[in-house]
Parts: structure tokens; C-alpha cells; sequence
């Protein structure tokens, strides 16, 4: 047997690595739901990531992600693991929330954050799924 023989299982066996790694590193996106009647209901956004850092080291990572995004406001931490914050963008007076906790694991910390809009407001789903991903993509 050459080695010309194996030269396409080794291509086939690099790229099914490489997509496994690729998959590996986007947990963010791949965990990405929303639920709700747009337009009629309120729609909630949600994602959630694993970290092997403790709770304590991934909450003010992701505090300082969303205080540099600029676009929320009267942010809150509590010492249960929650961060809350709330944007109001449209002048309704109706703030979308947005909402990230942190729980202590086995190997690390879960972190669900999640985004919600009011009845009758909209929010591209791609937007806020690669924002959400932003704010967590400093705890890995």
C-alpha cells in the first residue's frame, strides 16, 4: 500500500477534525434559542456557554462586556450570580432586558444569558444572537 492511498483518508480525517474544533468554539451560537410570537408576544433570546473559570472570575467579564457595548443601561449585579440590565432604544419607555447568570458546575460555571423584547418590538435574530455571543465570548 502507497502512501498516495492514504493521502485521502488524512484529508478526509483533517477536515472532520477541523469542523469538530470549529463546532467546539461556537457553543454560544449552537445553543442560541428564541421563543415568542413576534410582534404579539414578548420574544426571549437565550444562549448558554460553559466556562472552567469559577462564577466570581466570568461575572465581571461579561459586566464589562455589556458596560463597553454602550447600548444598556441601569446595569445590576447581585451576589447571587445575576447580572440584569435594560436598553430602551425605541422611546416607548418599554425596556427590552437583558439577563445573565451564572452557576457554579462540576468542571466550572453555566452561564445562561438571556434577551427579551416586549410585545410589539422586534430585534434581528442574527444581531442579538452574535451580541449575546460578544458578552460571552471572554469567559472561555
Amino acid at each position: 500500500m502507497s502512501i498516495r492511498s492514504f493521502i485521502p483518508f488524512v484529508i478526509a480525517a483533517s477536515a472532520s477534525f477541523a469542523s469538530l474544533n470549529g463546532a467546539q468554539a461556537q457553543p454560544c451560537a449552537t445553543n442560541f434559542t428564541s421563543s415568542g410570537v413576534p410582534m404579539v408576544s414578548q420574544i426571549t433570546y437565550r444562549t448558554w456557554d460553559l466556562s472552567k473559570k469559577p462564577p466570581a472570575a466570568v461575572l465581571p467579564v461579561i459586566l464589562r462586556a455589556i458596560e463597553a457595548d454602550g447600548d444598556f443601561g441601569d446595569i445590576r449585579t447581585d451576589k447571587a450570580g445575576t447580572i440584569t440590565a435594560m436598553q430602551e432604544v425605541t422611546g416607548s419607555g418599554r425596556p427590552q432586558i437583558l439577563k445573565v447568570t451564572a452557576r457554579k458546575q462540576p468542571t466550572g460555571t453555566r452561564i445562561d444569558i438571556a434577551f427579551t423584547v416586549q410585545p410589539g418590538q422586534v430585534a434581528p435574530e442574527d444581531a442579538v444572537k452574535k451580541a449575546l455571543c460578544n458578552f460571552l465570548k471572554g469567559t472561555r
